[in-house]
């Protein structure tokens, strides 16, 4: 299947409402949307555990075994380490021909609550690792299908399933049509604050849904740079310092040879020097503020297991006012071979750049760099706080009407974000006030979450077989 140009979000910018809504009924004629129902690997689909090993290639071979360790729990966990797999899926599905900003991991536990710069609790999308312009039916789709992943591993069947998927891509499809109908720049300043949150959720949730609510928001407000630092420092001769968790927490004390580290420590500081001119220049002003105390090597989620991450311990007027930023390597974005390579050079760039482009607010730390590693190699990297008022969903504890409730937010939220990048009138004219979209994602959503259980499976198969390293796989 041809590329897909990562340029041409919008085919023009003055086109006339009316010309916009023609396009998304042409769309149609070319692009049915029940066709969207469609999904059969081919003869030619490439071995997903090939996919995986490509990745793992170019990370850090000590870290590796945790990655495949980690994907071989659940057919969940293996989903989000799989982005590259459906990436590759996805190039063979059909298409509008519309773009839009993607996220590129769309999963539903990328969907979470996060601080504005103005101290606000928002629910945002929050990783993208693997974000580009490219077909805006993706993004969708792997969220559609991350619900029917999480629902069968909560025991729903067929028709609790149908409902929850429905009903997320439902609320996209209303939520982009209500956003055809704004102005440009009340869909700029469009969000879903704490307030707003409760609101959508009143009459939906039952008691104990809303308990858990108010519980969640009142946690995400207690996870902050204090609570972090009280959590991952301990005293050594007075001086807070990062205490080690190895092999998920190592400072670069225990990591490095003296000389070695020396090096690195000094290349750290030019990092966050450098990486400040990314930022606005109060931020900087701010950065400038700051003193870096320590360094750790960290692993995080699934799918990023293995890419080099680093925490930063900075401290500001005194050894009890911290600042903790995460420096995390970003590769080529999974997306490419099939849309196109990044208009940006650096790949942390087009990180911060999609995020700041689909984010209702993002972080103020929010930047990029790019560093020569004591191995030689240059390597790109964006920045950000490690910790800043996150709370995360946890869909196995969820009722069926909890989890389609949340459904509904996260497709919300999704459409809110094309609809800042995308044509969204013409996506809402293609998506229409039927349910022919929703009801043919429901079809594509089991189908791919057959494909996920597969290729998990062909996963533990491999590891089992010793193919590929993993820690603590159980037998059988």
């Amino acid at each position: 299947m041809p590329k897909h140009a990562t340029t041409a979000m919008r085919t023009s910018p003055h086109a006339t409402p009316a010309e916009r809504v023609a396009l998304g009924k042409e769309a149609r004629r070319r692009c049915p949307r029940s066709g969207h129902a469609v999904y059969r690997p081919g003869s030619k689909r490439p071995d997903p555990l090939a996919i995986l090993e490509e990745q793992s290639a170019a990370r850090v071979q000590e870290l590796v075994p945790i990655r495949y360790s980690r994907m071989t729990e659940s057919p969940f966990r293996f989903y989000r380490g799989a982005a590259a797999i459906m990436a590759s899926d996805l190039a063979g599905t059909p298409v509008s021909g519309i773009n839009a900003q993607l996220c590129g991991d769309a999963h539903l536990l990328n969907f979470r609550l996060l601080a504005s710069p103005e101290r606000k609790l928002m629910f945002d999308i929050n990783d993208f690792d693997e974000t580009l312009p490219g077909p805006w039916e993706w993004d969708v789709k792997r969220l559609s299908a991350s619900f029917v992943i999480a629902a069968r591993a909560n025991g729903l069947d067929d028709a609790e399933r149908a409902r929850i998927v429905s009903g997320t891509v439902r609320s996209y499809r209303e939520a982009m049509i209500r956003f055809a109908g704004m102005s440009n720049l009340d869909v700029w300043y469009a969000k879903i604050d704490a307030d707003r949150l409760i609101d959508l959720t009143t009459g939906r949730l039952h008691k104990s849904g809303q308990k858990k609510l108010d519980h969640a928001l009142t946690k995400a407000r207690s996870r902050d740079t204090v609570q972090v630092f009280e959590k991952l420092t301990r005293q050594v001769d007075g001086r807070p310092m990062i205490a080690p968790d190895p092999p998920l927490l190592v400072p670069i004390a225990d990591l490095l040879p003296d000389a070695e580290r020396t090096t690195l420590e000094r290349q750290f500081r030019g990092l966050i020097e450098r990486y400040g001119l990314t930022l606005p220049s109060d931020r900087r002003f701010l950065l400038e503020d700051y003193q870096l105390a320590d360094v750790a090597r960290k692993v995080v989620g699934v799918g990023s297991v293995g890419t080099r991450c680093w925490i930063f311990l900075l401290l500001g007027r005194d050894g009890r006012d911290p600042l903790f930023l995460q420096a995390k390597e970003a590769d080529t974005s999974v997306l490419a071979d099939h849309v196109g390579a990044s208009q940006y050079r650096n790949q942390g760039e087009r990180v911060v750049a999609g995020q700041r482009l689909m984010q209702a607010a993002s972080d103020i730390f929010l930047g990029w760099e790019r560093v020569d590693g004591i191995d030689g190699e240059r390597r790109d990297f964006y920045v950000r706080q490690l910790r800043d008022w996150k709370g995360i969903a946890m869909p196995e504890t969820m009722s069926p009407g909890q989890l389609e409730t949340f459904g509904g937010i996260c497709g919300h939220t999704l459409a809110r974000a094309h609809a800042r990048s995308g044509d969204r009138i013409a996506i809402a004219s293609y998506l229409g006030k039927k349910d022919s979209f929703d009801r043919a994602l429901v079809t594509f959503a089991e189908a791919y979450a057959d494909q996920n259980e597969r290729d998990h499976q062909a996963l533990v198969d491999a590891v089992r077989a010793g193919r590929l390293p993993a820690e603590d796989v159980p037998a059988g």
